[in-house]
């Protein structure tokens, strides 16, 4: 908290310096940093697969029985824990449409503590039928005073399925995750494959091994998920703690009982690795647009003395700042490198992404139309539906994270051709990129399949057999037999048969397109959905840069007008003045020297600057 006050009291100084030397535009670049340092919320997502301890783990963390913890039930809902001086509130939100705007605002409802499982649980709240976007909940408790921010993701499906890959699009706005994981079994491969993702996308990622009183051999399980994370190149710590142990010790106030209970370690991840490095880049933000705005106040100001310290070369300067004025100019303009980068990149990024989506789904479609081709749907449709949603949220979340990074190196390449052979500050693009898979996509539905029973085989059989027997009794009436005779018989069983064989195949037929229809409509559902989120999430990123540039742009042209103004201006000074205005202009650009110095010293101390 001392450093952001810190950075905070560096930016208003900075602020003040920008108002008396009358730079409005500064001052906004400014203040959007201050507010966005001022914010103190650290947020810290709780996933994993279903029934692993992640509500049990929140409510133990901030040792509170707030997110409903069952055998049988799951959340529903996304849980968000916050920090409060004051009495615990429990707040649920939902997106409600603006009409005729296409845009969404939250409504915000106050309810009591006691009701929360009727809102975040799946049995209180079915299939999010009271259409909660998420459940605010805040306390007043230590753990969450500097600002972190508990996210209890749903556990409906695990991270393999549909719903569960839709917390992926929340990995770029979070400061850390954490994935749970009981010790009843070594990681799953969508557990691995998750861990890795996130790594691309988030600067923090740890792994909590959860329920560690429940069973004897939790070591050896930590032993071989370290060896899984080793292999897998995913370097993630890995904390193994106990809920129950840990709300245990709080009860009896039994310090050795929390440090057995593993939290103690999990804490000091969160305050040493996620809050101290939420500071560091606050830091580094503040330290970076406090000398980017010295810099534009200083130019004008060295310009200005340079001309007055040597009037005889004043035109030539004056040139030069024109020069330097015409190629910011230039910049602002359509055609320019950075322009054309933005608008031919985020183009060409769109159509990779949509047409990556739609080879994975492609993919995952004709091998489930095998794998139905080579079964009876009814026989398999549990295990081949669990398949289906796994190999579906697996494209989706791959094709997102290759798009988030994309983006990210076509920001660069941006930044470089903005500013030749230097850099320009970048907006936080992972935290343009919140979007992700924003949208809800049902799971596939099963189709209605028709077992072909013992009584419709019978029906069927006699239906076929009856007039078979007919036919055949009729032909050899001519011959002087009776209607039924061993020849009618015989062709009745062979009809009868042929029909029973020919409607199983039918029924078999028709179960297998009805799946195939299913699996289609799914396919397309996910891909509708995904590909709408993604170009959103890029039309957003695109943009957030275009502005950016194009306000970095503007301040470089008013600083360079500004410089040209005053080298004219100085031109004109009487000799009886020129010493004194010097003096003032080495005065005003100590002041500034001694800003940009606090700046600089606000970031000393951090590795990589």
């Amino acid at each position: 908290m001392a450093e952001t006050n810190r950075s905070l009291a560096l930016i208003d100084l900075a602020l003040q310096a920008t108002e008396a030397y009358d730079r409005p535009d500064l001052s906004e670049r400014l203040r959007a940093t201050r507010r966005r340092i001022a914010d103190p919320d650290i947020r810290v997502l709780i996933v994993g697969e279903f029934k692993q301890g992640k509500s049990a783990l929140v409510n133990a963390l901030v040792n509170a029985e707030i997110c409903p913890v069952d055998d049988d039930i799951s959340t529903a809902v996304t849980t968000v824990v916050k920090y409060t001086s004051g009495q615990p509130s429990v707040t649920v939100v939902r997106e409600q449409a603006v009409d005729g705007q296409g845009e969404s605002r939250e409504e915000r409802t106050d309810v009591d503590l006691g009701d929360i499982r009727r809102y975040v649980s799946e049995a209180g709240n079915p299939g999010n039928r009271e259409n909660v976007s998420y459940v605010e909940v805040r306390l007043p408790r230590r753990v969450l005073s500097t600002g972190l921010v508990v996210v209890d993701t749903p556990g409906v499906g695990g991270l393999g399925s549909a719903h569960g890959q839709m917390t992926m699009g929340a990995l770029p706005t979070a400061d850390a995750v954490l994935l749970i994981s009981d010790a009843a079994q070594e990681y799953t491969a969508p557990e691995l494959r998750f861990l890795s993702q996130a790594m691309a996308l988030c600067p923090n990622v740890a792994c909590v091994l959860t329920k560690t009183d429940l069973y004897p051999e939790w070591r050896r399980i930590a032993e071989l998920d370290r060896g899984h994370l080793t292999r897998a190149g995913i370097a993630a710590e890995l904390l193994p703690t106990s809920s129950v142990l840990r709300q245990v010790a709080a009860r009896t106030n039994d310090a050795a009982l929390n440090e057995e209970a593993g939290f103690k370690a999990l804490v000091g991840y969160l305050r040493d690795r996620v809050t101290k490095q939420a500071e560091v880049m606050d830091r580094r933000s503040a330290s970076r647009d406090v000398q980017s705005a010295v810099e534009q106040m200083s130019q004008k100001m060295r310009t200005e003395l340079e001309a007055q310290q040597d009037p005889g070369n004043a035109e030539l300067l004056i040139a030069r700042l024109k020069e330097a004025q015409e190629r910011a100019e230039n910049l602002k303009k359509r055609s320019a490198r950075w322009q054309l980068t933005l608008n031919d990149g985020f183009g060409d990024l769109t159509s990779d992404i949509e047409y990556d989506l739609r080879d994975r789904m492609r993919s995952i479609q004709k091998e489930a139309e095998e794998r139905i081709d080579e079964s009876d749907p009814a026989e398999i449709w549990d295990q081949f539906a669990d398949w289906v949603h796994t190999g579906v949220a697996a494209a989706a979340s791959t094709n997102f994270v290759w798009a988030s990074q994309r983006a990210r190196h076509l920001a660069g390449q941006v930044a470089d051709h903005f500013v030749a052979g230097g850099q320009a500050a970048l907006p936080d693009v992972d935290r343009i990129s919140s979007r992700g898979l924003g949208g809800q996509v049902n799971p596939m539905v099963r189709p209605d399949m028709e077992r072909y029973r013992f009584g419709q085989k019978l029906f069927t059989g006699i239906r076929g057999g009856y007039g078979g027997m007919l036919m055949a009794g009729m032909a050899t009436s001519l011959a002087g037999l009776a209607m039924i005779n061993p020849i009618s018989g015989g062709v009745a069983l062979v009809l009868g048969v042929k029909g029973v064989k020919e409607e199983k195949a039918r029924l078999l037929a028709k179960r297998r397109n009805d799946a195939k229809t299913a699996v289609r409509k799914h396919v397309d559902d996910v891909s509708f959905q995904v590909g709408k989120d993604s170009r959103d999430m890029l039309r957003i990123v695109q943009r957030t840069l275009r502005d950016h540039f194009q306000e970095l742009a503007q301040e470089l042209t008013t600083s360079m007008a500004e410089s040209v103004k005053s080298a004219q201006e100085a031109v004109r000074t009487v000799t009886t003045d020129r010493e004194r205005r010097i003096a003032d202009l080495e005065a005003e650009l100590g002041r500034l020297a001694a800003l940009e110095t606090q700046a600089r010293e606000l970031v000393a101390g951090d590795p990589q600057r």
